[in-house]
């Protein structure tokens, strides 16, 4: 078992009504493309909301990352790449809610 602490962070999206599929793609790209740029992030995923129970409050997508200590999430939220990508995303959104967490495993 790995052993090694990583740290996720979530963010549930709600996309402004105008904004158009594409810019959205494009959006996504941007982030996808910070695994690359940003040794410490590991993993990008992300998704859009398929649930029939409908409690989803109006959030459309969530975005996750994963990184390889909390050392490494520092070293993220400051990089040049990620502040103009999380700055493009901002602009498009109607509310956004993060959660930062270490994943836990029952045993």
């Amino acid at each position: 078992m790995d052993s090694k602490p990583v740290v996720k962070h979530s963010a549930l999206d709600k996309f402004k009504h105008d904004i158009t599929p594409g810019r959205i793609t494009y959006i996504i790209k941007g982030f996808t493309n910070l695994v690359n740029l940003i040794e410490p992030m590991k993993y990008f995923e992300w998704g859009e909301d398929v649930s029939v129970e409908k409690l989803q409050e109006g959030f459309t997508n969530v975005f996750e990352s994963t990184f390889d200590s909390p050392e490494g999430w520092d070293a993220y939220l400051t990089h040049p790449t990620h502040l103009e990508c999380g700055n493009e995303l901002l602009s498009t959104l109607e509310k956004i809610l993060f959660i930062y967490y270490k994943p836990s495993r029952i045993i």
